[in-house]
């Protein structure tokens, strides 16, 4: 018996180790682990050099036909050389996005028009980072309530949605000194770092919460500020494929709108209306669009109906190709019914992903300590993250002017964003600070209470 199991083992060691299976869909490479690649081998990192060069000649001016066909040549065999960088796709709101953006745009210098609409972004990952805004939206019910004032709410009880929120709302409505119109620069990304840090449950719960009257619609209209965020300073309407051809001349609007085309194309054969059949994507795709010129709105206080701020005078023979671009946003099944399924019992499964409790913010807290005759700690200091530091210090050395955004206080539950909103002229509207006041004057007589005693 024993010969028989040495007998076995020696066999088995003989056999040569099975392979271990890889996964049928690997996930796409992230372009700037692409790059690091290319860059180790100096041929490649030699046509890639090249392409820069030819990517600042097109910034410039239109290439002739023979250097675009120069380029093009070297933009084959960098792919040749280096696939990886073919198949590379980047992650929305990290870190390094505008970096890898850059890289994923640079060899596909010369983008044929259904390149344009293709995603540079991986979702692999993006159905389960949906899970909390499904869940989310379990809870959001009309009931009869405000719920965009319920959503505001619940963002001023979590302290980054609720601090990044006025940061942006600050951004969007302070005048640049000497004129009548707001930095509409710093307003979009305000409005990028709100919907990029802040957990989706919060920052598109606030965007897309259902409404049943015109007082929530309205309050719903102006979450993004619309005097600024889309506005130009003269309040004329361009041309859409003009707007559309400013963006795509910027790797991070082009990457976002060609995002929305592809996650929130319609189609009538899926239950949700959309082609990828996610109602998820296209809503996390529609907002990406927002902070970018490309920023689009609610057309009125009565209606979930959205569109761009554009027209379609003077597109000539080029008419149907802008009507199509307006109708992604005013005439689109997938947009309208991923809006739509906010909030209401919906047929798309719902995951049971809970989303995290919110934090209350330091006003709250103070009222608690007050109601338990405790005197607060004298810190109302918002502590960020190392990552939002190294990010913030990033912007003040853009070169913007002003350097920096001026942070307001934390949002109260009551300062909504109607009152936070600006005005039809677009001028700020003056900030509600009457709970601050009153709780320090609670804090004055309760601190003169006890010396006296």
């Amino acid at each position: 018996m024993l010969l028989m199991v040495l007998l076995v083992l020696c066999v088995s060691d003989a056999l040569p180790s099975p392979v271990p299976m890889l996964p049928l869909h690997p996930s796409s490479a992230d372009c700037v682990e692409a790059h690091r690649g290319c860059s180790a081998d100096p041929q490649c990192e030699a046509l890639y050099s090249g392409l820069e060069l030819c990517a600042a000649d097109v910034a410039v001016s239109p290439l002739s036909e023979q250097v675009a066909a120069e380029c093009l040549e070297r933009q084959d065999a960098l792919m040749a050389r280096h696939p990886a960088l073919l198949t590379c796709k980047c992650q929305r709101g990290f870190r390094k996005e505008e970096k890898c953006l850059h890289i994923y745009w640079r060899v596909r210098l010369l983008p044929a028009e259904d390149e344009l609409e293709i995603s540079p972004y991986d979702d692999s990952l993006m159905e389960s980072r949906m899970a909390s805004l499904v869940a989310a939206s379990s809870f959001m019910q009309l009931d009869g309530e405000n719920q965009c004032l319920k959503a505001a709410q619940d963002c001023g009880l979590y302290e980054k949605c609720g601090s990044l929120r006025s940061e942006y709302v600050l951004a969007c409505t302070k005048r640049v000194p000497g004129s009548n119109h707001c930095n509409q620069h710093k307003c979009h990304r305000a409005l990028r770092r709100f919907l990029e840090r802040v957990p989706q449950e919060y920052s598109l719960g606030v965007l897309f919460c259902p409404c049943t009257n015109t007082l929530c619609g309205e309050r719903r209209r102006k979450t993004i500020v619309p005097s600024c965020s889309y506005q130009d300073m003269e309040g004329l309407q361009p041309n859409c494929l003009h707007q559309q051809s400013f963006c795509r001349r910027e790797d991070l609007c082009r990457s976002r709108l060609a995002d929305f085309l592809n996650n929130c194309q319609p189609s009538s054969l899926t239950a949700s209306g959309c082609l990828k059949d996610s109602a998820g994507l296209c809503l996390r795709a529609y907002a990406g669009l927002i902070g970018t010129i490309m920023t689009p709105n609610y057309m009125s206080n009565g209606s979930a109906d959205v569109s761009l701020w554009c027209n379609c005078e003077g597109s000539g023979n080029e008419w149907q190709e802008c009507l199509r671009l307006q109708h992604m946003f005013t005439h689109n099944s997938c947009l309208r019914n991923s809006i739509s399924w906010i909030g209401s019992s919906g047929t798309l499964p719902v995951d049971i992903t809970h989303p995290p409790a919110p934090r209350p913010s330091p006003l709250v807290q103070e009222d608690e300590l007050l109601r338990n005759n405790h005197l607060p700690e004298q810190n109302n200091n918002v502590v960020e993250s190392k990552e939002e530091d190294e990010l913030t210090q990033a912007g003040e050395e853009d070169g913007d002017e002003g350097g920096q955004f001026d942070v307001i206080p934390l949002y109260s539950e009551r300062a909504t964003i109607s009152n936070l909103g600006s005005s039809d002229n677009g001028v700020a509207a003056s900030l509600n600070t009457g709970p601050a006041k009153s709780t320090l004057l609670l804090l004055l007589i309760f601190s003169s209470s006890l010396s006296l005693g």
